[in-house]
């Protein structure tokens, strides 16, 4: 009976202890589930990626993930905005008498655990001039030949000293020769041998970034995970020690913001990688599980002119336009704070080359005095009423028509803005800088329109009078300057939409061209913004905060910089809390 007895008692222990073991097990096994669940980044997109072919992939959505996959040989400091060598091991050696940059390449590796050498910067520099690849193309012909020492040595001969090697060639994406060797081969036969390699199916991107692609569902979802044979994992650059140091990636699909908004206060994505609108920051501001971003954007948003035709071909009328618009109320009424006027082309948070000390017109002055101010100027160049904006008591009236020195009445003339659907800001914008205007007599009319009407009537037709448009993300290196006003850009299709010509300003824009010496370069980027902010081809109006949000509960460390922090230094180092 006692040996029956201990015997049910040991089975009992036993299946004690195994269900203990089953438990503890058990406890484990979702332990870890919950560990694995916390380092899952969901993040919202307000659209459909356009394309994963890089070359085809040039939207805002697709760029976002293409930037997580394919790397340059350098990249800019988050804080700095210098350039950091990224895939290259280090500085860039200058022979100043060849002319040539030797570059070391790190020990890297592709996606697929490939090694990554020089033969493909070599093949991705033939890819960007047989195919004469928009946004490459123009920037890589300043690349004389291009030579390969051995596989981790690259060094670029140039044609003549340039200023943008830096930042136009050095920040380029390499692509993989494994991956696109072929393709490019089969497309190079084809008639039309760009839209060829554009239309070349991409569904496994190989990159040598963060992180690589896993799934795709369109219209649904994007699913990455960390690249194990990322080269920066575990390594300072900067002054930021990089991971990854989240697993996987997530990308959900939003068709409005206001569905985004709710599931990022109810925790379903982790960050929403797009622009909030104004309009929903106090009611995030109330929730203690959302932390909200402000930052500087490098944009422009701005009242164009025609140069080549009156009114606006007088350069007094267009300095009186700066004078009378409240760059104030814009700032508080329009963009409800969120955001700086801007007075230079240059945006301010672009701290290398911005010039603080350009004209700033009308500023500090309430809005009679800027009318007043305005007046002076238009009687003084000759400008005249039957009823004059200011008495001669000095009392602000409603004016006449006004007239131009001629003595004949100014034709009415069009302010064209984006539709209010597209943009309310530059659509409101332009009605207030038409109110401001007939307050001097001046014949303005707001109208809106199609963006793309808009864009052709200015760029293609070059038929209209004044314009308020915006560019939304502009480059760090300011040799936009000289696209944007270069005299030889005033044709259709080109970038000098306002038809702007001065032969000093065209001058120092070749001298900056050519300048390595970033202080000796920065003087003359000064010097153009001073004679742009004295012409006034383009009047600076205002330049929007970028603002973002992030469900706080589950991860620190988002890194903010110019255009915010969706970013990859910010994927690079976000870690769960």
């Amino acid at each position: 009976m006692k040996n029956k007895l201990k015997e049910q008692a040991g089975t009992c222990l036993k299946f004690f202890l195994l269900t203990g073991i089953f438990i503890a097990a058990a406890i484990v096994f979702f332990s870890c589930q919950k560990s694995r669940e916390q380092v899952f980044l969901k993040i919202g997109l307000p659209e459909e990626p356009r394309s994963m072919n890089i070359w085809l992939g040039t939207d805002a959505n697709s760029r976002k993930i293409l930037s997580l996959i394919y790397q340059p040989l350098f990249r800019r400091d988050p804080e700095t905005l210098q350039m950091l060598p990224w895939l290259a091991r280090e500085n860039p050696i200058f022979d100043k008498k060849a002319l040539t940059y030797t570059v070391k390449l790190r020990q890297a590796k592709w996606s697929d655990g490939s090694d990554f050498t020089s033969q493909d910067v070599l093949f991705t520099r033939r890819l960007f001039l047989d195919f004469k690849i928009p946004r490459y193309y123009s920037s890589w012909k300043i690349i004389k030949k291009i030579e390969a020492p051995d596989a981790h040595t690259i060094v670029f001969h140039l044609n003549g000293p340039s200023a943008i090697f830096m930042s136009r060639i050095m920040t380029a994406p390499i692509v993989s020769k494994k991956e696109w060797g072929k393709v490019a081969k089969e497309a190079l036969r084809k008639k039309d041998s760009l839209r060829a390699l554009q239309d070349h199916s991409v569904k496994m991107p190989i990159g040598t970034g963060p992180f690589a692609m896993v799934e795709y569902k369109k219209g649904t979802y994007i699913h990455m995970q960390k690249n194990p044979y990322f080269f920066g994992k575990g390594m300072k650059i900067g002054n930021h020690l990089l991971g990854p140091n989240v697993d996987d990636l997530l990308f959900s699909l939003y068709s409005t913001s206001e569905v985004a908004i709710s599931a990022l206060k109810n925790g379903n994505i982790d960050f929403y990688w797009w622009d909030i609108q104004p309009d929903y920051i106090k009611i995030l501001k109330e929730q203690d599980n959302i932390d909200l971003y402000f930052n500087k954007k490098s944009a422009l948003y701005y009242l164009g002119f025609n140069l080549r035709k009156p009114p606006f071909n007088d350069k007094v009328l267009r300095q009186v336009v700066a004078t009378v618009i409240n760059k104030e109320f814009i700032l508080t009424r329009i963009l409800q704070n969120f955001g700086t006027s801007m007075h230079s082309i240059v945006p301010s948070g672009n701290n290398l080359w911005y010039n603080p000390d350009v004209k700033k017109y009308g500023y500090g002055k309430d809005q009679d005095q800027r009318i007043k101010l305005s007046h002076e100027m238009l009687k003084k160049a000759g400008y005249s009423w039957e009823i004059p904006p200011v008495t001669e008591e000095g009392k602000i009236v409603k004016p006449s028509d006004i007239r131009l020195p001629s003595g004949k009445k100014m034709d009415k003339f069009i302010i064209l803005t984006p539709l209010a659907d597209y943009d309310p800001k530059r659509a409101f914008t332009g009605i207030m800088i038409q109110e401001w205007l007939r307050e001097l007599g001046l014949p303005a009319f707001a109208e809106s329109m199609d963006f793309n009407s808009l864009l052709d009537t200015v760029k293609g037709e070059r038929e209209f009078d004044a314009f308020v448009m915006g560019y939304g993300k502009l480059g760090l290196d300011t040799d936009y300057l000289r696209s944007f006003f270069y005299s030889k850009n005033d044709v259709p299709q080109g970038l000098n939409m306002s038809g702007y010509n001065n032969p000093e300003f065209d001058r120092l824009a070749d001298i900056q061209r050519t300048l390595i010496d970033t202080e000796k370069r920065k003087k003359i980027i000064w010097q153009m913004q001073k004679i742009l902010s004295e012409d006034i081809p383009y009047l600076p109006l205002y330049n929007p905060h970028i603002i973002e949000a992030v469900f706080n509960k589950r991860f620190k460390g988002w890194l903010s910089k110019v255009d915010g922090i969706g970013n990859m230094w910010s994927l690079c180092v976000v870690k769960p809390k």
